[in-house]
């Protein structure tokens, strides 16, 4: 994974954000500025939006899975949601691990990443995607837009693309 730095500098990390620990203050703070990612474009922290329409995606995609493996029929059984959160749960967990990446999240472009610029998600998608399933996380967020499943698991969402 590549670095947040920004493209007018010489290479080094951004280093943007307020000496107070993440305060925001009125000389153009913005999400993502304490972590050093840019106010804007690729690098930056992704809006609600996006990140909505990604789970949709992925949550889709676990219905298909679903019906594919259980048949047509499945549709009319009362385990049919457990089942759809299953396949969700591993398209989720899998990809995110090991890619920071879901196929929803390709789809709008956007992408997992851990605040300390680690390469890879890791195990940390474990605890990001218990969470996100339970719904409640993902919606009470912080100024950086940041849910409580990316606070809980030192991850941020950025985009990939403009």
């Amino acid at each position: 994974m590549a670095r947040f730095l920004d493209p007018e500098s010489d290479g080094s990390p951004v280093r943007s954000g307020s000496s107070s620990g993440g305060v925001r203050s009125e000389q153009g703070d913005h999400p993502g500025a304490r972590f050093g990612l840019p106010a804007a474009g690729v690098g930056s922290t992704a809006g609600f939006g996006r990140r909505f329409v990604g789970v949709l995606v992925d949550w889709l995609l676990g219905y298909v899975i679903t019906l594919a493996v259980l048949g047509l029929d499945a549709l009319g059984s009362t385990s049919i949601g457990w089942w759809v959160w299953l396949a969700w749960f591993v398209i989720t967990l899998v990809p995110t691990a090991l890619f920071g990446m879901t196929p929803g999240m390709v789809a709008v472009g956007i992408r997992v990443a851990r605040v300390d610029m680690a390469a890879a998600v890791g195990i940390r998608a474990i605890l990001r995607t218990v969470l996100l399933g339970l719904v409640v996380p993902p919606v009470i967020r912080d100024d950086d837009g940041r849910g409580w499943h990316d606070r809980a698991s030192q991850t941020i969402v950025v985009r990939t693309r403009a």
